[in-house]
C-alpha cells in the first residue's frame, strides 16, 4: 500500500440540480457565494483538489451552469491552498488557448490550477454548440493531441506539433505556467479501453466511475501495468457520493430516499445518452455499460463505492480502496457545505489513524 496519503477531492455544484437525478430536497446551491463558502469549507476540513463541472446547455436535472474554467479561477480567488481542477472539452476549447489561460491564471493564484480533459458523452450538447460529434475513439483520440500540444506549449519554446486535429507552428509561450514540475496536473476520465490506454500513455491522473473494490482493482491493475509498459506512471481517483451518518441507518434511510425521490424520465434519458456514447466503443460499451436505474440516479455510479454508513465504515472502506492502488476519491454529498465539513470532523481523522496503522502482511506482500 502507498506510503503517502489519499487525497481527498470534491465535486463543485457549479451545475443546478445537485450531484443527484432526484427531486429530494437539496440545500445544495450551484451559485458562486454558495460555492466560494463551500471551497473554504472544504479547504479547512483537508480536501487539497476540487473539481469543476463542465456543461454548456441545460439536461437530465441541471438547469444552470456556471462556466468550468471561470469558476475555478473564483474559487482558486477565494482559497489558500486548494487545488481546483478546471473540467476542458476538447472541441469547444483550442489548446493553444486553453494553454495561454492556464498559464496566466497559474501566475494569479500561485500554481494551484490543473485541467480535467473530458472527451465527451453528451452528443446533444455538441449538437446544440455546433461541435461535430466524433466516434467514441475518435473523440479519445482529439483528447490525446489535446493534451500532447498543451504539455508541449507548457514545456518547450519553440514548440510545433502536426496532429490530425491540432497543428502548431513554432509557438512559445510566455510565461510558462508557475508549476514547472513539470507542468500544472493533467486529469481525465473514462473507464473504456481508449480512455484506460489514453491515460497510460499521456495523463497525470485518471477518474473512473464508483465500482466495487473489486472492480476498481481490476481497472486499476490494468492502467498501471499499461503505463509501465509505455514508460509512464498514472494516478487514479475514484468517484463516490458520500453518505455519512451517525448510524448506518441514517445514511441508508437517505439513500434509500434519494433514489424513491429519483426523476425516472431524466435518469432513464441519461442513461439512455451514455450509454449510446459507450456503444460505439470497439468493445461496445463505456463507463455506465452495466449501471442499473438505482446506479444512475448518481451521475458517475456513485453509490456503488459505498461510502455510505457511519464514519468508522467509510474510513475503512476508504483505506481498502487505498490497499487496491486508488490514489483520492472524488466525492460527492447531498448538502454539500454541511456534509463536507462533517466529513472532515468525522471521517477523515479516522482514515489518517487507519493510514498510520501497520500494513498487514497480506497487503504488504
Amino acid at each position: 500500500m502507498s506510503q503517502e496519503q489519499i487525497k481527498f477531492a470534491y465535486w463543485v455544484p457549479n451545475v443546478s440540480g445537485g450531484l443527484v437525478v432526484s427531486k429530494i430536497e437539496q440545500r445544495t446551491s450551484w451559485n458562486i457565494d454558495y460555492n466560494r463558502r463551500l471551497a473554504q469549507i472544504a479547504e479547512k476540513a483537508g480536501f487539497e483538489y476540487a473539481l469543476s463541472q463542465i456543461r454548456f446547455t441545460a439536461g437530465y436535472g441541471a438547469e444552470f451552469q456556471h462556466e468550468s474554467v471561470a469558476i475555478s479561477h473564483a474559487l482558486l480567488a477565494a482559497t489558500d491552498k486548494l487545488r481546483v481542477i478546471a473540467a476542458i472539452l476538447p472541441g469547444p476549447w483550442n489548446p493553444v488557448v486553453l494553454a495561454k489561460q492556464i498559464a496566466t491564471i497559474d501566475h494569479l493564484t500561485n500554481g494551484r490550477v490543473a485541467v480535467n480533459i473530458v472527451s465527451g458523452w453528451f452528443r446533444g450538447e455538441f449538437q446544440a454548440i455546433g461541435e461535430p460529434w466524433l466516434e467514441h475513439d475518435e473523440r479519445y483520440r482529439r483528447s490525446e493531441e489535446f493534451i500532447e500540444v498543451l504539455k508541449g506549449i507548457w514545456t518547450t519554446d519553440n514548440f510545433s506539433y502536426q496532429g490530425d486535429f491540432y497543428r502548431i507552428h513554432n509557438y512559445s509561450l510566455k510565461p510558462k505556467p508557475l508549476q514547472q514540475a513539470p507542468h500544472p496536473e493533467i486529469f481525465q476520465g473514462g473507464s473504456s479501453r481508449a480512455a484506460r490506454d489514453m491515460a497510460s500513455r499521456v495523463s497525470d491522473w485518471y477518474f473512473t466511475n464508483g465500482n466495487t473494490v473489486e472492480g476498481i482493482k481490476a481497472q486499476v491493475d490494468d492502467i498501471r501495468a499499461k503505463a509501465a509498459a509505455n514508460g509512464h506512471s498514472v494516478k487514479v481517483g475514484v468517484n463516490a457520493f458520500i453518505i455519512a451518518r451517525d448510524t448506518e441507518e441514517e445514511a441508508r434511510a437517505v439513500l434509500a430516499e434519494i433514489i424513491e425521490k429519483a426523476d425516472p424520465e431524466a435518469v432513464n434519458a441519461f442513461g439512455h445518452e451514455v450509454k449510446q456514447a459507450g456503444k460505439a466503443s470497439p468493445e461496445g460499451e463505456g463507463n455506465w455499460a452495466k449501471s442499473t436505474f438505482e446506479d444512475l440516479v448518481q451521475y458517475n455510479d456513485g453509490f456503488k463505492t459505498n461510502l455510505i454508513g457511519t464514519p468508522q465504515q467509510i474510513a475503512e472502506r476508504i483505506v481498502a480502496l487505498k490497499a487496491v492502488g486508488v490514489d483520492l476519491i472524488l466525492s460527492g454529498f447531498l448538502h454539500f457545505q454541511e456534509e463536507v465539513a462533517y466529513f472532515g470532523e468525522k471521517v477523515l481523522p479516522l482514515v489518517r489513524e487507519l493510514e498510520a496503522e501497520p500494513v498487514p502482511l497480506k497487503l504488504a506482500a
